[in-house]
């Protein structure tokens, strides 16, 4: 056997014998065997739980970003200079720039509306029916009723939130106020409308579904006054007695929208597209704003606290790697007679070294893919766990009023997957390194001479 332990070979098959014989345990050495097998416990939930918190944060930011950018552009482009009355004709000049996906035009207001007692601030949207079933997560997310034959609705769209809040179901009227209405001699009269509600939709995020209300394009222009009447060429000003009929004789009524987003191929990609858009885009000026300003805090804020979670659950692989170093030691300490037998049986220190390195690593390894699996498991049922354990406590977990999706995203990305796996890895390697060191400076001599 000594002749192995000088054998060319990293790791010899007797030291990886005897390194086998030490995991295993033997009644007088049942203490230690637990100590090992509660390290490598705390290993496993160390993984596990970097995993899950990792997956599930990234899951979190995923799923935001589609629902941000489901409804939101990836640009908002905002006209200066004139009325944005060449709404059509610049969405269908934006939708020729190289990287464009798709481009829609609305007429965006604030609103109070009020229900059945109930009254909430809302953000009206005006969008025609062609521009909604570009935004598949809006067109798709109407729980009841539907878009279609959408302009000649003269409805409203409501979140199911809002519609909670306000107490109304479909087919139910919504009365909305807004307060720069007509102006009278005697002030500013706010502008009151009531509209039935004929979409009621469900989008997965508290933000869309509780303060989000769409109306059919032209009845938005209408009811926020965004148009004007300009005289037909060769007529000439009417008086103030005149009829509605002698009006819409005499005038053309040229509408204009609040505001354009634009949907790009690659939603990273916002530094070159803006400079694309700029260049290539001249039909009129535009003021661009992308989503990442737009988001700026939020997601700054999401990206530190994914590096502090790691940082801080890292810690508990740390102390785990701390667990192997003490079990090792009493395991030194338990087998001092046993290396000295073999250190007189011609193993170098370096055998030794090797011997209580595997044993300090396999109890890493062990660890370390126990918690892969369950952090992989766990990660894959995440919403499903999520359900069962509020059903079971009667509690909700993680409230979508909180964290703004209605139910727990989770996205396991491969490369980090890796990273915490070679961390714990590497970790448990390193903890080992100490207490070989120690068993291989044991003197024979010293160690044989009580025993």
């Amino acid at each position: 056997m000594p002749g192995h332990s000088r054998g060319t070979k990293a790791f010899s098959r007797f030291e990886w014998m005897i390194a086998g014989r030490y995991l295993r345990a033997r009644r007088k050495e049942a203490f230690i065997s637990v100590i090992a097998s509660l390290t490598m416990v705390g290993v496993a939930i160390g993984v596990a739980t970097l995993i899950v918190v990792m997956s599930v944060m990234n899951g979190f930011r995923a799923e935001l970003l589609t629902k941000i950018l489901g409804l939101n552009g990836h640009f908002t482009a905002y006209p200066i200079e004139e009325k944005f009355t060449d709404y059509q004709e610049t969405i269908d000049a934006l939708q020729q720039v190289d990287g464009v996906k798709f481009a829609v035009y609305f007429v965006e207001g604030q609103v109070l509306a009020s229900g059945a007692g109930q009254s909430t601030g809302v953000t009206v949207r005006g969008m025609d029916e062609e521009n909604i079933k570009k935004l598949d997560l809006l067109y798709n997310g109407a729980g009841q009723g539907g878009f279609d034959s959408w302009d000649n609705s003269k409805g409203v769209a409501i979140g199911y939130r809002l519609a909670q809040t306000l107490g109304v179901g479909l087919g139910d009227s919504v009365t909305i106020i807004n307060p720069d209405g007509a102006k009278t001699p005697f002030g500013t009269t706010p502008q009151i409308r009531s509209y039935k509600v004929s979409v009621i939709f469900n989008l997965g995020m508290v933000e869309f579904d509780s303060y989000f209300m769409y109306m059919p394009l032209q009845e938005a222009q209408e009811y926020f006054k965004l148009y004007e009447d300009v005289l037909k060429p060769g007529q000439k000003p009417l008086d103030p007695m005149a009829t509605d009929a002698e009006i819409d004789a005499a005038y053309d009524r040229v509408y204009r929208a609040s505001a354009a987003e634009i949907f790009i191929d690659n939603p990273d990609d916002v530094t070159a597209m803006r400079a694309k858009l700029q260049s290539d885009f001249s039909t009129r000026p535009l003021v661009l704003t992308d989503w990442q300003q737009r988001n700026e805090t939020f997601f700054s804020a999401l990206q530190v606290e994914r590096v502090v979670m790691f940082t801080i659950l890292s810690m508990i692989i740390l102390v785990a790697a701390f667990n192997i170093i003490s079990s090792l030691i009493m395991l030194v300490k338990d087998k001092s007679s046993d290396i000295a037998v073999l250190r007189t049986m011609g193993a170098t220190r370096g055998s030794i070294m090797r011997i209580f390195s595997i044993t300090g690593t396999a109890i890493g390894v062990i660890g370390t893919l126990s918690g892969l699996v369950m952090g992989l498991i766990i990660a894959a049922n995440a919403e499903s766990l999520r359900a069962s354990v509020s059903n079971f406590l009667g509690v909700t977990i993680f409230p979508p009023e909180v964290f703004f999706l209605s139910s727990l995203p989770s996205k396991t990305d491969p490369t980090e997957v890796t990273v915490v796996v070679c961390l714990a890895l590497g970790l448990s390697f390193l903890a080992t390194l100490y207490p070989a060191w120690r068993a291989a400076q044991y003197d024979p001599v010293e160690a044989l001479r009580y025993e």
